[in-house]
């Protein structure tokens, strides 16, 4: 399954902590992640993360888009909720996408850890499903 990987500066540390505590489980996975986000990913983990843009660079929208265009299965945008940014937009954008294109998201750890061990049990098979 096609994962999107998103963190605000203030949890760039946290996703990283995440991601070596599942790396298991994401290793079966195809990563997508923001450009700072994803290589700080590759740095903890040695996962293969396919790199967008920076955030606030476009890479929210290549997110998009690829969520626009069901090929994105689950999305962890670990978010920083009192810092206001710039491309707060984009930032709800990726959110409005995801409630239209009935794509799982995460905007905090706990409903993170929810969502990667329900992926690892199969529960988010029915994905499969929607696939073009």
């Amino acid at each position: 399954m096609n994962i999107g990987m998103i963190a605000h500066d203030a949890k760039k540390k946290l996703m990283q902590n995440f991601c070596i505590a599942y790396r298991g489980i994401l290793s079966k996975h195809v990563l997508y992640a923001t450009g700072t986000t994803g290589r700080l990913i590759e740095e903890v983990t040695n996962l293969n993360v396919h790199k967008y843009l920076a955030g606030h660079l476009g890479g929210e929208q290549q997110l998009g888009s690829q969520i626009e265009h069901n090929q994105m299965d689950l999305v962890i945008f670990l978010r920083d909720p009192l810092t206001p940014k710039s491309h707060e937009p984009d930032v709800n954008n990726i959110f409005q996408l995801c409630d239209k294109h009935n794509i799982p998201l995460a905007t905090n750890l706990a409903t993170a850890e929810l969502l990667i061990k329900a992926l690892d049990r199969g529960d988010l098979d029915w994905r499969e499903l929607f696939k073009n």
